[in-house]
């Protein structure tokens, strides 16, 4: 798949073409491998043209800074852009957008920032700020400092049990499948680096959550009541504040998508790109 032209962000996609356009942003420190494949396929077979991006700073994309280099000078609206240039590299006016973790956090920025380009929008145990009622894992000021490199096994195993910690109960199956795509994640571009940098992003940014009350797109928030990370009030508040939007909280789901849940999720995903259908009815026009 191509990059984008300024700066390069790589990409890829899947699915009919003439589909509905999603864009699903991954968290902190992840690349695009770490949407399932299974669940990607579920949400192509409801009609999606799939659009999954590597953010700045990891996997395929471009890196801001070398190994001694902790801050890349940016933050979530420059990543917001990313997004948008991923779609203007397609050729697409706007997009559904779904972000996890950090992923939320950028898809929030880019509501607000660039709302035409937002069709609709799918945040995933995601915060709208760093209120100490929302962060339960605290401030981790060692991320902030140069990351240390460890052998393929060792991310692999802290892989495993960073999963293990999102979900304690997780059946091995899906840790196998977490350590699989740490493995993968490792070979396709091991750049601990970049995730200095995009901490210091996160550190830097500002509160959305009066913010979010000017969104208009069709909204769906999704979160785990038992999210060891970040907690699930936070999705309660920004449910609160952006009209008309949708909110499930999950007893037993951490911080992590459930595969017992995946239709849940599909089918909400589904409601809100129907809303913005039925809302672009309404006003006689297309989404073009």
């Amino acid at each position: 798949m191509p990059f984008t032209s300024d700066v390069e962000i790589y990409y890829e996609t899947a699915g009919d073409p003439s589909g509905e356009p999603l864009v699903l942003i991954e968290g902190f420190g992840g690349q695009l491998i770490g949407w399932h494949e299974e669940f990607c396929a579920l949400l192509a077979d409801a009609g999606f043209h799939l659009i999954r991006l590597d953010n700045r700073d990891v996997g395929l994309s471009q890196k801001f800074g070398g190994p001694e280099d902790v801050d890349g000078g940016y933050g979530l609206s420059d990543m917001a852009d990313d997004v948008v240039r991923v779609l203007d590299a397609l050729g697409l006016e706007s997009a559904h957008v779904a972000g996890r973790s950090m992923g939320g956090m950028i898809a929030q920025t880019l509501a607000i920032e660039h709302p035409r380009r937002v069709r609709g929008l799918a945040l995933f145990y995601s915060i709208p700020g760093r209120s100490p009622r929302y962060v339960l894992h605290g401030e981790h000021p060692e991320r902030l400092t140069v990351q240390p490199r460890y052998g393929r096994d060792e991310v692999i195993a802290y892989a495993a049990a960073a999963h293990r910690e999102a979900r304690p109960d997780h059946p091995e199956p899906e840790v196998a499948w977490a350590r699989d795509r740490a493995a993968e994640a490792y070979d396709r571009c091991y750049a601990p680096d970049g995730m200095a940098r995009q901490w210091a992003a996160l550190m830097r940014a500002p509160e959305r959550l009066e913010r979010l009350r000017a969104v208009e797109a069709p909204t769906v928030l999704v979160h785990g009541r038992d999210d060891p990370l970040l907690h699930w009030h936070a999705s309660a508040d920004m449910a609160e504040a952006i009209p008309g939007s949708e909110l499930h909280v999950y007893p037993g789901m951490g911080h992590w998508l459930e595969r017992h849940l995946w239709p849940d999720y599909v089918a909400a995903i589904t409601r809100t790109a129907s809303r913005y259908e039925s809302a672009l009815a309404a006003a006689g026009q297309d989404a073009g």
